[in-house]
C-alpha cells in the first residue's frame, strides 16, 4: 500500500510535525494486541502501519518504506498509536552504534547483495 498522494501529510497528522515521542529512524516498533475493531476506525495510512507492525517487528525507517507513508508521519502516527497503547515501542535512546542495531544494518546489506 502507498499514501494517498492526494492527501496532504498534515491532514493525516492533523497539522503535528512531532508525535509525543520523537522516534528515530532505527527505533524498533512491534505488534501489541491486535483489535480489528480499531484497526478498522484508523485512516488507511495508520492501518497499513498498525497491521504491519502486528505482523512484522520492524524500525520506523523500515515500516515507512514498506507502507509507502512519509517519515515524517510514520513517526506521528506510531506515536499515536504508542501513546494508546496500541504498539510497542522499543528503547528510545539507544545508540545508533549499538552493536544490535549495526548487525541488522549488516544482515540488511547482505540480504541487498
Amino acid at each position: 500500500m502507498t499514501a494517498n498522494p492526494w492527501v496532504r501529510p498534515y491532514v493525516l497528522t492533523g497539522g503535528r510535525t512531532r508525535g509525543r515521542r520523537h522516534l528515530l529512524v532505527h527505533t524498533l516498533v512491534s505488534g501489541r494486541g491486535y483489535d480489528a475493531a480499531f484497526a478498522a476506525r484508523l485512516l488507511p495510512e495508520a492501518r497499513a502501519l498498525y497491521d504491519r507492525v502486528h505482523t512484522h517487528g520492524e524500525s520506523v525507517a523500515e515500516l515507512s518504506a514498506h507502507c509507502g507513508v512519509s517519515l515524517g508521519v510514520t513517526r506521528v502516527l506510531l506515536a499515536d498509536l504508542a501513546a494508546g497503547d496500541r504498539v510497542l515501542i522499543a528503547a528510545e535512546h539507544t545508540s545508533p552504534y549499538d552493536p544490535r542495531v549495526l548487525e541488522r544494518v549488516i544482515d540488511g546489506l547482505r540480504e541487498l547483495a
